[in-house]
C-alpha cells in the first residue's frame, strides 16, 4: 500500500476553494482548481514514493503488473489500471460533450495515429484507444444536463416558449420534435450543430432572450419550478456562449440536480455537460472527450455525432446498496470499474485481491494492510496493490474506493 501523491488540473471552469477546502490548504487558491486526478492516466499520473525513490504510479505498474494489478485484471484489461478516479469541483459550465464507446474509441484512436495527427494536436479527438464511461457521486449539490429528455416533454418546454415569446428561429425544429418524436432527435441535433454563423447567432439570441424572459416571469410570480430553473439555466448559457449552436440543443437535455450522495451513471454516446457543484467521478482511464458546443475547446459535429446515443426518457439516480457495516457501493454495468463509499466511525474492513484507490473526502482515518499504514485526511489517497491483504480502515471520516468492475 502506497500514500499517492496527485495533481490538480487547473481548468477555466474549476472552483479556486473546493478543492483547497477538502485539502485543508489555505483558500481561495490562486487560479481555479477544477480537477483532482487520482491514478495512473499518462494526462497527469499519481506519484509514489518507494525506496526512497519518486516514480509514476503507471510506471510501478508497468514494472510488476500481475503482482500490482492481479492477473484477472490484466487478462481483462491489460498490463495497466483500468480506471481512473476523480473529484471535479465545478465552478462554471462545462462543454456539452459526449464519450466514445471501446469499439468508437480503438477506430478513432487508431484513425488518428495513422493520420499523424500530434497526441496533443488541439484537434485531436480520441487521445486514447480506450472507452469512458463514467459514475457522477454528488459530494455538494451538483447540477447537471445529460441524456435527451422524454420528447413529449421538450415539445411542451417549446411550446411553451414559443405561445409566450414567439421564439421563430426555433419553431422548424419543434416541428420536426412535434411530427416525429424520438426519430426526428437525431436529424434537430446535426441540423442545430451545422448552422451557418447568422443562423447561429439568431437563433442564440432568440433562445437566451425567450428562456430569460420565461424564468424571470415565472420568478416574479414567486414560481420555483424545475420548468423555471431549466429556462434560467438555458438564459445563462446563451449570455456565457452567444452564437453558440450548443445553446440550443442543451434545450434538448434532461435538467438534473443531484443531492449529496446520489449518483448517476454516463454511460458512452450520452450527450451531457456538469454544470455546478463538488463531485466525486470515477471512469474507464480514458480522456477522450467529444465536444458540441458550449465551449472554446475544438468541436468536431462529425466525430461527436458518429458517437451520439438518441434514446430519450429521464435520468433516474444510481441505484445504490447499503450495508449495516457502513458501506454503500452503486451498482452500473461497467466492466473498468466500481466504487464504494464507507463510512469510518471506528474501524472497517476492505476486501484484498484487487487493485483498488482510497480517498478520502472528510475526517481522517489510518489505513493499514500488511504491515503498512497510510494516514488520510480529506482529497489525501492511497494505492493498495492486488498482492496486499484485506485494509483495515481506522478512524472517523469518509473513505471511496475505486477498483475494477464485475
Amino acid at each position: 500500500m502506497d500514500r499517492l501523491y496527485t495533481t490538480i488540473r487547473p481548468y477555466a471552469w474549476g472552483s479556486r476553494t473546493a478543492l483547497a477546502e477538502l485539502q485543508g490548504r489555505p483558500s481561495p487558491a490562486d487560479g481555479p482548481e477544477a480537477e483532482l486526478w487520482i491514478g495512473s492516466h499518462s494526462g497527469a499520473p499519481s506519484r509514489i514514493v518507494r525506496d526512497g525513490r519518486t516514480q509514476d504510479l503507471g510506471v510501478l505498474l508497468a514494472a510488476d503488473p500481475v503482482g500490482e494489478l492481479g492477473p484477472g485484471v490484466v487478462q481483462r484489461f491489460g498490463p495497466h489500471l483500468p480506471y481512473l478516479l476523480k473529484v471535479l469541483a465545478v465552478a462554471e459550465p462545462l462543454s456539452l460533450q459526449a464519450h466514445p464507446d471501446a469499439v468508437q474509441a480503438r477506430a478513432g484512436f487508431a484513425a488518428e495515429e495513422a493520420a499523424g495527427v500530434p497526441r496533443d494536436a488541439v484537434a485531436r479527438n480520441y487521445r486514447d484507444p480506450s472507452p469512458k464511461p463514467e459514475l457522477v457521486c454528488a459530494l455538494t449539490r451538483f447540477e447537471t444536463l445529460c441524456g435527451f429528455r422524454e420528447v413529449v416533454e421538450t415539445v411542451r418546454l417549446l411550446d411553451h416558449l414559443q405561445a409566450t415569446w414567439g421564439v421563430a428561429p426555433l419553431e422548424p425544429y419543434a416541428e420536426r420534435l412535434r411530427a416525429d418524436g424520438a426519430g426526428a432527435l437525431r436529424e434537430v441535433v446535426d441540423r442545430l450543430l451545422r448552422l451557418g454563423e447568422v443562423a447561429r447567432d439568431r437563433l442564440v439570441a432568440a433562445v437566451g432572450e425567450a428562456c430569460a424572459g420565461a424564468a424571470e416571469k415565472a420568478d416574479d410570480a414567486g414560481a420555483e419550478d424545475a420548468d423555471t430553473r431549466t429556462y434560467a439555466r438555458i438564459a445563462d448559457l446563451a449570455e456565457r456562449h452567444p452564437g453558440d449552436p450548443g445553446v440550443a440543443v442543451a434545450l434538448l437535455l434532461n435538467h438534473v440536480w443531484l443531492e449529496p450522495g446520489e449518483a448517476i451513471f454516463v454511460p458512452a454516446g450520452s450527450l451531457h455537460a456538469y454544470l455546478h457543484g463538488v463531485a466525486v467521478e470515477v471512469m474507464a482511464n480514458s480522456d477522450n472527450v467529444l465536444r458540441g458546443g458550449l465551449t472554446t475547446k475544438h468541436v468536431d459535429p462529425d466525430a461527436l455525432m458518429g458517437v451520439l446515443r438518441f434514446d430519450a426518457g429521464p435520468v433516474h439516480p444510481v441505484r445504490r446498496v447499503e450495508d449495516d457495516g457502513g458501506s454503500r457501493r452503486w451498482e452500473t454495468p461497467a466492466r473498468e470499474f466500481s466504487l464504494v463509499r464507507v463510512a469510518v466511525d471506528g474501524s472497517a474492513t476492505l476486501d484484498g485481491g484487487v487493485p483498488q484507490i482510497l480517498l478520502c473526502v472528510a475526517g481522517g482515518v489510518r489505513a493499514a494492510a500488511g504491515g503498512t499504514e497510510v494516514e488520510l485526511t480529506g482529497g489525501t489517497a492511497a494505492f493498495v496493490s492486488a498482492s496486499d491483504p484485506p485494509v483495515t480502515l481506522t478512524g472517523s471520516g469518509i473513505v471511496f474506493r475505486a477498483a475494477p468492475g464485475a
